[in-house]
């Protein structure tokens, strides 16, 4: 009898192939696609209620999109290897298609977005300030100064293509997630058409709801008043992804429990017993019924701004809690039972290993981690804020 197992189960289904680090790596994407779309509402669609989160949103996609090939490699025995794909690409693999795409996002689309809306205060920012930071500056110019208004028009125009190219590419970019899983024939839990658009409609939510997030946060610690109309228009579009989310994956149960197919007890088990915690109460009840009835009162009641402001905070982190206990029920609950149906195995994190929770823990943090430097380096407050934050920096430096 094998510790953990239950029922009859093959050698090769016992441990678990993917683990928690494969779990950050679809959480992590999602909240790069779901900040740039949040940031294309106001450059594409021209909803200027959200335009104090545009700057910040872009940040954030670019703090997370930089961390969301780690977890891949660490989980990689040989990551160097990585490298092949570029070198030699593959057409038949979607993990080696993945790999251009992601090129594709962060340099053409991302990089080349906050450049072209920084550029003016990059100028500013290298001709103010003095030592080590103006050579900084001076670099991220790239050789261009010319800051006139012929040359911001064309910033704008220019800026406004990568965007609306950025849309379909952050859908990609994340869809294409669900489609790794959702093409795996031989897993019954994955093998849905429906996997790619719930991935990436919960990519939206997720993002968004971090933008949101961080706002709130960045404007406690700067000490400025929120955007309270900013803040509800946010809401009000998370709450329609996140109703168009939970839509989606209960089409995808009430298709499951109709098909009724021979995978189907076995899944059934699985959600009463191993999976009832994760799924059940922190994905369907606290993830996503409690935020979605809050988010609905914030819609339908008028409450005081404190009340408001309360309310986001504590919607927004719980479906944080409830999209991340999503990607572990897909990911580590499609591992658990057998392909015969006949048996089931149980998955503990452990602590220190290489894909463990340490490491999965540090993972985590590095993305605001990179986030902090990216706000002092490339300020998103208005463009008072950009000039004092010069001044006071030109100061230190005479000092």
């Amino acid at each position: 009898m094998i510790p953990g197992v239950d029922g009859f189960m093959y050698p090769n289904e016992v441990e678990l192939q993917w683990s928690l680090l494969i779990v950050l790596y679809p959480y992590i994407t999602g909240l790069v696609a779901g900040a740039f779309i949040l940031a294309s509402l106001e450059r594409v669609f021209k909803v200027e209620a959200v335009r104090p989160t545009y700057r910040l949103a872009l940040l954030t996609a670019l703090a997370f999109l930089l961390v969301a090939p780690l977890p891949l490699q660490l989980h990689l025995g040989h990551p160097e290897r990585s490298l092949e794909m570029y070198l030699t690409p593959h057409t038949s693999s979607a993990m080696a298609m993945f790999g251009f795409v992601y090129l594709w996002y962060l340099t053409v689309v991302l990089l080349l977005e906050i450049w072209l809306e920084y550029r003016a205060d990059i100028v500013r920012l290298a001709q103010s300030t003095t030592g080590f930071t103006r050579l900084v500056y001076k670099a991220l110019t790239l050789g261009s100064e010319n800051v006139s208004t012929a040359s911001r028009i064309i910033d704008d125009k220019v800026g406004y293509t990568v965007t609306v190219i950025g849309i379909p590419s952050a859908f990609l970019l994340h869809g294409y997630v669900g489609f790794i899983f959702g093409s795996i024939k031989a897993n019954p839990w994955w093998s849905t058409p429906l996997m790619p658009i719930v991935f990436l409609f919960s990519a939206m939510t997720s993002g968004i709801a971090a933008v949101l997030l961080l706002y709130m946060a960045s404007m406690k610690v700067k000490k400025m008043p929120i955007d309270m109309p900013c803040l509800d228009t946010i809401a009000k579009y998370l709450f329609y992804c996140f109703v168009i989310d939970f839509t989606l994956e209960m089409l995808d149960l009430i298709h499951r429990m109709y098909e009724a197919d021979e995978s189907f007890r076995s899944l059934d088990f699985m959600v009463h017993t191993k999976l009832f915690g994760s799924q059940v109460i922190l994905q369907i009840c606290l993830g996503t019924l409690v935020p979605l009835a809050i988010l609905a009162a914030c819609q339908l009641w008028k409450f005081t701004e404190a009340a408001r402001r309360g309310l986001y905070l504590t919607a927004c982190s719980l479906i944080m809690i409830g999209i991340f206990a999503m990607r572990w029920n897909v990911v580590i609950g499609g591992q658990l039972f057998s392909k015969s149906f006949l048996g089931y195995t149980t998955y503990k994190v452990a602590f220190a290993t290489r894909e463990g929770l340490f490491p999965a823990i540090g993972l985590m943090l590095l993305p605001f981690v990179i986030f902090v430097v990216l706000v002092k380096l490339l300020p998103p407050w208005p463009e008072s804020e950009v000039v004092h934050a010069a001044a006071t920096a030109a100061g230190a430096g005479r000092a």
